[in-house]
């Protein structure tokens, strides 16, 4: 019998305050933002070993996390999101990740508007799990003239 294995790191409702915005007034202050971070990753180790090394540190994830919020200063929260997954996967061993980032006072009629991502391993750890769409859409521009 094959059995595959589908071992998930949680962290949910990370509060980071961050420039984001692409509106003068939003760029000149921070805004809350949640995020909700899954990394698929073998936790096997430190099933069998009850030892703290041998799990991925929460807590780090969140530092580093926060910082690149803060550091990235993004227009769009697909940017940002994009960028924060790149650097999850150029730092830690996981296989896949699901990235939601939540703008709470955005739109005063909702509780809160964002993005959620889902990105997978890219094949060699030089390449970014985020695609390079700049050259497909000059390539789309210039087709459609």
């Amino acid at each position: 019998m094959f059995h595959t294995q589908s071992d998930v790191v949680f962290i949910k409702g990370l509060k980071v305050e961050a420039v984001i915005g692409v509106f003068d007034w939003e760029r000149a202050i921070t805004q809350p933002l949640l995020i909700d971070i899954a990394l698929e990753t073998d936790i096997s180790r430190a099933a069998v070993s009850d030892d703290v090394s041998d799990a991925l540190s929460y807590k780090e994830v969140c530092d580093d996390v926060s910082v690149w919020c803060q550091a990235i200063q993004a227009k769009l929260l697909e940017h940002l999101a994009g960028q924060i997954s790149d650097k999850l996967f150029a730092k830690y061993d996981c296989q896949k990740i699901t990235l939601s980032i939540a703008k709470p006072t955005a739109i005063a009629q909702a509780d809160a508007v964002g993005v959620q991502i889902t990105r997978y391993a890219p094949a060699s750890t030089n390449e970014p799990a985020t695609k390079d769409v700049t050259k497909e859409v000059n390539d789309s521009q210039a087709d459609d003239a």
